[in-house]
């Protein structure tokens, strides 16, 4: 019971802060096209924003490994707020690129969560508690797109003011609630390690370090084809399937729905069963079904994407919460925000990659997005076998 309630109250916090990211999502394409941007455009506005997370993932990570988890959090939180206001009052490309500038920097604070969770768990429970951190994610996709959706209703074509200031006020509340009931996690802090930030050089470095490489590796993989579905696929149930905005936020919460019962519950029993490598494998093969399968089904059968959306959203409760118990597990315990800050910037840069690739690929075809991330997912398959298969040697 001691270490239960830091971990809730962590929940809670991430979940409110990640609903407010589940409210721009699915509406940013869109707004972005009122705005007269192409599918190009978009790309880069969407890898903008993870280029700010590739590059203050390990910022925070590493500064929470010397002045804690909590103040990281806390300063963090703040910053994503004052971007929600910006993005209430965007009104042109340029703003709506500032804004997510200043969103990416502010919610690049997972590597400083997981961190969290890794102070305060053994590496048994590593994988079910940081699949908590993706169940509310999850939980966020719930409530965030429909509500998103909603809100840009009433905002109007061509405005995101509600949505901006009801995100805006989530962060606050997520503000307040973590100076109130977040307390450090940390033991120790690094007082006499010089910080220094150089997120490239420290991505070097880590990619040295032969299981940490091939984690970072899949996890690269992984989220590149997750990107290049998600920056396009709200523009193709528009383009293709005719939904509107807000039946658009609904199918977006299905997928978090489906993510939160994955991550939050199932997790912690598969990898009791199975353990995190077996993981990998189910996740990758799930992942390549769920994807290959978007651009085939039927315009007149459109539920049929119900089925993808869970096959992607199991793939997402297996591989993410694995590769970070396993990364907390290699990484020295006074590195551990600054390890997982790496994990997350590599992801970071997936993210830059996946969303403009994706664009590229929606241009020439709608269907080859979906192909192409499918594709990557059975070069990842294979690869985490080729892991596994050294690790299962070694440890014999």
């Amino acid at each position: 019971m001691k270490n239960r309630s830091p971990i809730f109250v962590l929940f809670v916090t991430i979940f409110i802060d990640l609903l407010g990211f589940g409210l721009i999502i699915p509406i940013l394409p869109i707004f972005a096209l009122e705005l007269q941007a192409t599918s190009l455009q978009i790309g880069v506005i969407a890898g903008i924003y993870s280029l700010m997370n590739f590059v203050f993932a390990p910022f925070w990570g590493t500064l929470s490994d010397k002045i804690g988890r909590r103040p990281v959090m806390l300063i963090s939180i703040f910053i994503t707020m004052l971007a929600y206001v910006f993005f209430a009052f965007t009104s042109s490309l340029w703003f709506l690129i500032i804004s997510r500038i200043f969103a990416g920097i502010g919610s690049a604070n997972i590597s400083a969560a997981q961190a969290y969770i890794s102070d305060i768990t053994e590496p048994k429970d590593r994988a079910k508690n940081m699949g908590l951190i993706g169940a509310a994610f999850g939980l966020g996709f719930i409530f965030g797109p429909p509500a998103g959706g909603f809100l840009k209703s009433l905002s109007g074509a061509g405005s995101v003011t509600l949505v901006g200031y009801f995100a805006a006020t989530l962060c606050a509340l997520n503000w307040l609630l973590a100076y109130a009931f977040l307390p450090e996690s940390m033991k120790e802090k690094q007082h006499t390690k010089k910080f220094r930030f150089k997120p490239v050089a420290d991505l070097i470095i880590e990619l040295k370090k032969p299981i940490i490489r091939e984690l970072f590796t899949i996890n690269f993989l992984f989220i590149t084809s997750f990107a290049m579905m998600q920056v396009t696929l709200a523009i193709l149930w528009i383009e293709h399937y005719l939904l509107n905005e807000k039946q658009v936020g609904f199918v977006f919460m299905f997928m978090g729905l489906s993510s939160a019962i994955v991550q939050g519950g199932l997790v912690g029993i598969l990898n009791k069963r199975f353990g995190e490598k077996q993981l990998l494998l189910m996740g990758a093969i799930s992942m390549a079904i769920g994807l290959c399968s978007i651009p085939f089904v039927p315009v007149s059968y459109f539920l049929l994407q119900l089925i993808s959306i869970i096959f992607i959203a199991f793939a997402n409760g297996c591989i993410t919460p694995a590769i970070s118990s396993l990364i907390s597990q290699t990484a020295d315990k006074f590195e551990q925000g600054q390890v997982l800050g790496m994990n997350q910037s590599f992801g970071s840069l997936a993210r830059v990659i996946g969303p403009i690739l994706g664009g590229v690929l929606y241009d020439m075809h709608f269907g080859l997005p979906y192909i192409g991330g499918a594709f990557i997912m059975i070069i990842t398959y294979f690869f985490v076998r080729i892991l596994v298969s050294q690790q299962l040697k070694v440890a014999a």
